[in-house]
C-alpha cells in the first residue's frame, strides 16, 4: 500500500490500481469544522492537479485536487450526512473519493509521509 501527499495537501492510499483520495490531518486542522463536502461523480475522469471536490468548513471552502489522473470508481457517500468525518479522521474514514488511476508513474511525483512532514514542518 502506498501513501503519497500533494503540496496542496491531498493524500492518496494506492492498493493494486485503485486510490483512495481525501485531504492531509494538517488540511483539516487549517480549513475547521467541516460543514460540507461535494464529491465527485461515479465516472467522472479527472487529470491530475484537476479541481475533483470541494470541502467547506465554517473558515471557508477549498478545492480539492486530484493528486493523479483517473476515472472516479467511488464517492464517500457518507460524508453527505457526516461531513465532521473529514475533522475525525481526515486518512481514513474521512476519505473522500476513490480513483481507478489511468497512469500510476504519476505517483512518482507525489511526496511520501517523510517528505510531506517535512514540508508541512517548513509552513509553520
Amino acid at each position: 500500500m502506498t501513501l503519497r501527499y500533494t503540496r496542496d495537501h491531498e493524500w492518496i492510499r494506492v492498493e493494486g490500481n485503485v486510490g483512495t483520495v481525501g485531504i492531509s490531518d494538517y488540511a483539516q486542522q487549517q480549513l475547521g469544522d467541516v460543514v460540507f463536502v461535494e464529491l465527485p461523480e461515479v465516472g467522472r475522469e479527472v487529470k491530475k492537479g484537476e479541481q475533483a471536490a470541494v470541502v467547506e468548513s465554517v473558515k471557508a471552502a477549498s478545492e480539492v485536487y486530484a493528486p493523479v489522473s483517473g476515472r472516479v470508481v467511488e464517492a464517500n457517500a457518507r460524508l453527505g450526512e457526516e461531513p465532521e468525518l473529514v475533522n475525525r479522521d481526515p486518512e481514513g474514514e474521512g476519505w473522500f473519493f476513490r480513483l481507478e488511476l489511468a497512469d500510476p508513474a504519476e505517483l512518482e511525483t507525489l511526496m511520501d509521509e517523510e517528505a510531506y512532514r517535512a514540508y508541512v514542518a517548513g509552513l509553520e
